[in-house]
């Protein structure tokens, strides 16, 4: 009979773990069929094909095209549409960022007054790696156009004003968002923004909170428009605000004062920003999920005075399969954790004194927990030395979760069980499970206090211990426990932590595999009211350790690289018109035969040929390099338009007109160049606070700025007379497997070019004379730079 019990509780225990990932999600995505005042996946999706056919980054042919259809999308829902551009010069340190984006704004007039709802998300895609932007971000504009026009077809009139923002150049550095903060006259008429994102192309979108204050008022109003599906922890609000933060709420955050939510889904990270973030790897459900976000917020916060949107205080929320969302104040965290300890210290002192709790085998679970938990991290971490010579293969992938990542997840939680139900089969006998739960509830006791001082967005952390709490008290007082009634008060832990063993992995990577080890050995402590009980622990503990196996070899299978997972590499053309050489170079570590056929078997190291990279969103250098004979390329013309001695100072202005497609130019000064005005397009680089000579450039990096179709770059800079201005510039267009001078041959299905780096790209590398530079006589002078 007890057998039968403990097989029951096992199932039920499977079942809700099972149940706390099925409720993160839609189970379907909606047909084309349903009601035009619902959002429609189908609907959404035909859009997004349309959006996703081409690589759209700016400067790309089919930026405009995609501008041109959105716009048109805009016009059908019969908004007041326009389009926002101008420069934007980000700088930090001394090297800016130029770049002109074009936004997309429209606007829906309500019935009232007062602040109004904006619907944003971005429409460029990532440059470098042929990536479609379905994900990133055409699903999120898709989600704004669906739910607006669900939205309108209702016939209820806003009371608000509802904005619509598709900003431009996002992946280049938030560009589009921070112009419409600064320029746009409607970004003062804002008083929540809804943003929609995705870093990658499946699993839950998760709800993330952007304010200068606190978040009260926003949760309270999020919890009143009644989510199906609300994936919201403030656990995840507090580590985001003590991360740098890059999304274009952020920028609205920090610029404008502008509250808000973000949405965005992290699944399936390996498709971001590559060439397979493409409509068919976006998960529907992904989508819906979406779509059941912004609907019910458009309708609710259309109708909301959002004049009183802003508070000081903040709450504790998180969701759950069974009470859907759940908050309560900040305020509550450190008294709930005391009154935690306390009660705690109470079931201690009545367990010993009622004899029910003994010494020894208090020690022998605390010896249990540590050593089941140790043992894991240890093989864990032997496995991460042993992965580079395993799995060399892994190191061109770049810190992202790898393909076969869920798979090592589920191999490190049946091992992590598979010595817990081991160890606690030896250590801690049945008739002994009540003292056996000190342990894991004093560590869950020590947490949350850690938690209350520290960390309170984790502060929902104390629901699974209270209930713990109620399940030792039950075992100390009564001798026959009702299953059922254990299997009730270890299900909060389960639905809270459960997911999170899955969520670290894939929004930090791999590295992260030791939060999913910690989870699961703190979970099977909770869980002791039920599987403390089990004579069969040991028996258990062997089949998760089969299980660890039979996983870890399903994911050595999937290490391979297909056509469905393929090989990220990549390759450069350099050339240097100061020595007239040139080289192939390549990021990549493991040399694959592609990329072998330019290089050659036996390249040498970067660093003998080129002293720096282009530059790449996690440093990456160039690895290895090759030269190569130099391509007669059209040289960008220079044309020096201003050079004159002003006061002791010398002026400067050079018009730089590329006469080939080119993506980008960096510009390079030494560091020590005593500059005392910078200017790039007219727009100025404001010096440090000591208004002299830009002393906090670190590298000699000056500019990079993205071009679109036609553009040119003015350059300005004043020194003082005398002074030697050293300049550079590299060019690059993105053209390298197109370029009508290159022969290059198509990647193999089973790769695909790297992402976070430029890549597939022609780069050509020069030095500026200025004083070799003669001046324009007239306007259609086209002065080449001299040597």
């Amino acid at each position: 009979m007890k057998r039968l019990k403990h097989f029951f509780s096992l199932f039920v225990l499977l079942f809700l773990v099972w149940l706390s990932f099925k409720s993160l999600l839609p189970e379907t995505a909606s047909s084309g069929d349903v009601p035009l005042t619902e959002f429609s996946t189908e609907r959404a999706m035909s859009q997004l094909k349309v959006i996703s056919q081409k690589p759209h980054y700016v400067g790309s042919p089919a930026h405009a095209e995609v501008r041109g259809y959105i716009i048109d999308e805009l016009k059908k829902l019969g908004l007041e549409t326009s389009v926002q551009e101008g420069y934007v010069l980000d700088s930090w340190w001394g090297s800016s960022t130029l770049v002109k984006p074009k936004n997309i704004v429209a606007r829906y007039k309500g019935t009232g007054t007062g602040k109004a709802v904006l619907l944003m998300s971005h429409y460029d895609s990532a440059p470098h790696s042929k990536s479609h932007g379905a994900s990133d971000a055409g699903s999120g504009v898709v989600t704004v156009l669906e739910s607006l026009r669900a939205y309108l077809a209702a016939g209820v009139e806003p009371e608000n004003d509802i904005i619509v923002l598709f900003t431009d150049s996002e992946e280049l550095g938030l560009d589009g968002a921070t112009l419409f903060v600064k320029e746009h006259p409607w970004a003062k008429d804002v008083g929540i923004a809804l943003n929609f994102e995705a870093r990658g192309s499946s699993g839950p979108s998760n709800m993330i909170v952007e304010t200068n204050g606190g978040n009260e008022n926003l949760i309270k109003e999020f919890e009143k428009a009644g989510l199906e599906y609300p994936v919201a922890t403030s656990l995840m609000y507090s580590i985001y605000k003590m991360l740098p933060n890059d999304t274009d709420s952020t920028v609205l955050r920090e610029d404008g004062d502008i509250p808000g939510f973000f949405f965005a889904f992290i699944d399936s990270h390996y498709n971001y920003h590559t060439v397979n973030d493409n409509v068919n790897n976006l998960d529907p459900r992904t989508l819906e999920h979406q779509g059941q976000y912004l609907l019910p917020l458009i309708k609710h916060f259309a109708q909301v005075d959002l004049s009183t949107i802003k508070s000081t205080q903040d709450r504790v929320y998180f969701d759950t399969p069974l009470f859907t969302f759940v908050s309560y104040p900040f305020a509550w965290v450190l008294p709930m954790a005391i009154i935690a300890l306390v009660v705690f210290i109470l079931l201690l002192i009545k367990g010993f004194r009622d004899k029910k709790l003994r010494g020894g085998p208090v020690g022998r679970g605390f010896l249990a927990l540590f050593i089941s938990l140790g043992c894991a991290l240890l093989l864990l971490q032997i496995f991460v030395w042993l992965m580079p010579s395993l799995y060399p293969q892994y190191n061109d992938m770049l810190p992202v979760f790898i393909y076969n990542g869920h798979w090592y997840t589920i191999a490190f939680v049946m091992m992590s069980l598979a010595f817990s139900f081991g160890v606690y089969s030896r250590l801690c006998k049945l008739e002994h499970t009540v003292s056996t739960y000190v342990a894991p509830l004093a560590l869950w006791v020590i947490i949350n206090i850690l938690v209350a001082i520290y960390l309170k967005g984790a502060g929902y952390f104390i629901i699974p211990l209270l209930f713990g709490l109620v399940a030792f008290f039950i075992m100390i007082k009564q001798k026959k426990l009702s299953v059922i009634l254990m299997l009730l008060l270890v299900a909060p832990g389960i639905f809270v932590f459960s997911p999170l063993v899955q969520f670290f992995p894939v929004g930090l990577g791999p590295s992260a595999y030791w939060i999913s080890i910690l989870f699961t050995v703190l979970v099977f402590g909770l869980s002791l009211p039920v599987i403390g009980y089990y004579k069969s622990k040991r028996f258990l503990g062997y089949i998760g350790l089969i299980l660890t196996f039979v996983f870890l070899g399903v994911a050595h299978a999937k290490s391979d690289y297909t056509q469905e997972r393929q090989k990220p590499n990549s390759l450069l053309y350099y050339q240097n018109d100061s020595d007239s050489n040139a080289y192939w170079v390549t990021y990549d570590d493991y040399i694959d035969n592609w990329v072998e056929g330019y290089l050659g078997s036996n390249p040498k190291a970067a660093s003998e040929y080129i002293t720096n990279a282009s530059g790449s969103k996690y440093n990456t250098s160039f690895s290895y390099a090759k030269e190569t004979s130099v391509i007669d390329l059209e040289e960008t013309i220079i044309i020096k338009e201003k050079d004159e001695v002003v006061d002791g100072n010398r002026e400067v202005t050079l018009s730089i007109r590329p006469q080939r497609r080119i993506n980008r130019i960096r510009l390079f000064a030494d560091k020590d160049t005593p500059f005392k005005m910078l200017s790039y397009n007219k727009k100025e680089y404001k010096p440090d606070s000591t208004e002299t000579l830009y002393k906090k450039r670190r590298t000699n990096a000056l500019l990079s700025y993205y071009m679109g179709e036609g553009e040119e770059l003015e350059f300005s800079f004043t020194i003082p007379a005398g002074a030697d201005p050293k300049i550079s510039f590299r060019e690059y267009s993105f053209d390298l497997l197109e370029h009508p001078k290159f022969t290059v041959s198509t990647r193999p299905k089973t790769m695909m070019p790297k992402p976070f780096i430029v890549n597939d790209a022609i780069i050509q590398e020069r030095v500026i004379n200025v004083d070799e530079l003669a001046f324009a006589t007239s306007q259609n002078d086209t002065l080449q730079l001299q040597e």
